[in-house]
């Protein structure tokens, strides 16, 4: 089993990449304090918006999906949910909920943890929510001739109990110690929890609602305002090169940390200049129609109508439908494609 040392994997973080990212991000951090203050308003739409966001695509990643119109009921809780994706979904909202709501008061331990997979799994009648594996796995992905091939081998199930506690243990004497940003603690905690791989099934979920948790407690809140599960998802292929990357000698105790916290600082970043661009523009255009005509002035290219809904989220699809509608009208923006290629651009003046 892997021997964790946070002690000494950390040090070797400390690199010239590692830390520009990390006082990036520790920039944007000042500002949301002043938005904080400055503009409430704004940013409790966003967090709506974000919980949506984060639920849909997190679940997404692992296959589990609904339409938009029913993923948007769900999180309301004005329905039911009718089967098992909705169920997940379900789900993850209910925990999402408790990391918005009450993450100061969550501490990292290996009980807490099972609570939140068994809360994850609420709206099912399922055995192994809120208990480890009982038996092993594997990570596998499936090979060009279609052959299923083992790319990791997580902690075997005898040793995970042992594997969590002590990397609880470690997340906490790092954070008590006060010598590195709880961040990085915080990713090393994420990827080792994501390796051990400690349930039967939930894991990629319960390592994003995790990631979430620890960042909140470290102070870095972006996550509520601009989904970090919705950047994962878009850069989806360079998040599993990084966890792999990573993967390397894991077991032995040899691995290096650097691919996965370079990937995740940067998903962060793009988070926070996603949260500065998104405040600048409700600032600056005022109505939703004129957000939309400075967003077309500013596109390099073409766009779909589900990218201007997740680049202005604070707007309903009717609204977007709407003034899409008017400025094609006036000729502001022409609609280019067909059916689900449908796409928009700025008109050629």
């Amino acid at each position: 089993m892997a021997q964790f040392d946070y002690g000494k994997s950390l040090p070797k973080l400390m690199t010239p990449e590692v830390m520009s990212a990390l006082g990036n991000v520790r920039e944007h951090r000042g500002r949301q304090a002043l938005y904080l203050s400055t503009k409430p308003d704004e940013l409790d739409s966003l967090c709506e918006v974000a919980k949506i966001q984060s639920t849909g695509a997190s679940n997404r990643i692992e296959n589990i999906s609904t339409s938009d119109k029913r993923l948007r009921e769900l999180m309301v809780q004005t329905v039911e949910p009718k089967n098992r994706d909705e169920r997940e979904i379900a789900g993850y909202r209910y925990v999402l909920d408790l990391i918005h709501e009450h993450h100061d008061d969550i501490p990292v331990t290996p009980n807490v943890i099972l609570q939140l997979h068994r809360d994850l799994y609420r709206f099912q009648d399922v055995s192994f929510a809120g208990r480890w594996k009982d038996s092993d796995n594997v990570i596998a992905e499936r090979s060009v001739d279609g052959t299923t091939v083992a790319r990791f081998v997580p902690t075997s199930a005898a040793r995970t109990p042992d594997a969590v506690r002590l990397i609880c243990e470690e997340y906490a004497r790092e954070i008590d110690g006060g010598v590195y940003d709880p961040l990085l603690v915080s990713l090393l905690f994420v990827f080792d929890f994501a390796s051990i791989h400690p349930f039967t099934d939930g894991n990629g979920r319960m390592s994003r609602l995790l990631t979430l948790l620890l960042a909140y407690r470290s102070g870095y809140t972006v996550g509520k305002y601009v989904s970090i599960e919705a950047e994962i998802e878009r850069t989806k292929v360079t998040y599993y090169e990084a966890l792999q990357a990573s993967s390397a000698g894991w077991a032995e105790g040899e691995n290096d940390y650097l691919p996965f916290v370079t990937y995740m600082l940067g998903v962060m970043g793009a988070c926070y200049r996603t949260l500065d661009e998104r405040l600048a523009t409700l600032s600056s255009s005022g109505s939703n129609e004129g957000i939309l005509r400075a967003y077309f002035d500013s596109l390099v290219g073409r766009v779909t109508k589900r990218q201007i809904m997740d680049d202005n989220p604070v707007m309903s699809q009717h609204t977007v439908e709407r003034i899409l509608q008017k400025m094609q009208a006036e000729g502001y923006i022409e609609k280019v494609g067909a059916a689900r290629s449908t796409a928009y651009r700025k008109a050629r003046g």
